[in-house]
């Protein structure tokens, strides 16, 4: 299942697994939300609420899509945040690392270069639906 996000300035797009956390923000869709920035993560609500899987993770590669149980969120890391370690130094085996604000529930990834959230800034309007097949 694809879904686009999409701002004023652009869009992307990203495949979801077809689990059951990934089929509950969808249902939702479309939805409108605020995006919110983090170090280089994008997060916005999502107005969905799912428990954590016992799979979920903190630390991701770049361009995961993940689901912020503790906040009814999608997020979408592209490079460290504020917790990564080595974060605020120069990129480096641990500096380069996503560490999310806790363990999150994968959805699947980005499709493309996940740094072009790199231009999303924190309020910008976001519009998350499903791509027609």
């Amino acid at each position: 299942m694809q879904i686009r996000i999409s701002r004023p300035a652009s869009h992307l797009t990203a495949t979801l697994d077809d689990t059951p956390t990934a089929q509950a923000p969808t249902k939702a869709l479309p939805l409108t939300s605020t995006a919110r920035t983090w170090g280089e993560e994008v997060y916005f609500d999502t107005g969905v609420s799912v428990p954590r899987e016992t799979s979920a993770r903190q630390v991701v590669d770049p361009g995961t899509v993940a689901f912020w149980t503790d906040g009814d969120a999608l997020a979408l890391p592209y490079g460290p945040t504020p917790i990564s370690r080595g974060w605020g130094s120069p990129r480096t085996e641990f500096g380069g690392e996503c560490r999310l604000a806790s363990a999150c529930n994968v959805l699947g990834r980005l499709d493309g270069d996940p740094a072009l959230l790199a231009t999303v800034r924190d309020g910008d309007p976001v519009r998350v639906e499903l791509v027609d097949e």
